[in-house]
C-alpha cells in the first residue's frame, strides 16, 4: 500500500474532482446536510484555485495505489509567507499517512519558493484537520485575517 504525492495542475481531471469532493465535504459539514451540486459549483466558482500554480503557488495530488485520493494547495502570500489551503484526504484513505505526505510536499514547495513560514486557517468542526496540523508541528497562532469560516489559525516555521 503506497502513496505518491506530486505537483499537479489545479484543473487537471484528478485535481478538479478532488477539489470538488473537498468543497462538498466542508460545505456539507458546515451546513449539517449534504451540499447540492449547485452549491458546490457556486463554491468553486472564482475560488482562486488558479493561483495555486507557479509562481504564486503549487497544487499537489496524492495518489494511493495509483488512485487520486488527496490534495493540498500552497499559496505564496509574500516572500516569506505562504498559506496552506484545500487540504483534503478522501475519507476511505484517512489514517493511512497521506495527510502527512501532503504537508511534507507543500512544505517542500514552500521552501523552493523561498518561504520561511506556512500558515493556515480552519474551522472548529474540521477536527481531523486540526489534529493533522498539530501532529506535524503547526502551532496555534493569533488570527491573521478575518475571513468567513476561519475559527482557528496555525503556522509552522520551516
Amino acid at each position: 500500500m503506497t502513496w505518491t504525492v506530486a505537483p499537479d495542475a489545479f484543473d487537471s481531471p484528478d485535481a478538479a474532482l478532488l477539489r470538488r469532493d473537498y468543497y462538498d465535504e466542508v460545505a456539507s459539514r458546515y451546513w449539517g446536510r449534504p451540499a447540492t451540486a449547485e452549491e458546490v459549483d457556486e463554491g468553486l466558482t472564482g475560488d482562486g484555485a488558479d493561483r495555486l500554480a507557479p509562481p504564486t503557488g503549487q497544487f499537489v495530488v496524492g495518489r494511493f495505489e495509483g488512485k487520486p485520493a488527496a490534495c493540498a494547495g500552497l499559496l505564496v502570500v509574500d516572500t516569506d509567507i505562504a498559506e496552506l489551503t484545500r487540504v483534503f484526504v478522501r475519507p476511505e484513505y484517512r489514517g493511512t499517512g497521506g495527510g502527512g505526505l501532503l504537508l511534507a510536499a507543500t512544505e517542500n514547495a514552500a521552501r523552493a519558493f523561498g518561504v520561511r513560514t506556512i500558515r493556515l486557517d480552519t474551522r472548529t468542526d474540521l477536527v481531523e484537520a486540526r489534529g493533522l496540523y498539530a501532529k506535524h508541528g503547526y502551532r496555534k497562532v493569533p488570527a491573521f485575517h478575518r475571513r468567513p469560516y476561519a475559527e482557528h489559525w496555525f503556522a509552522k516555521e520551516l
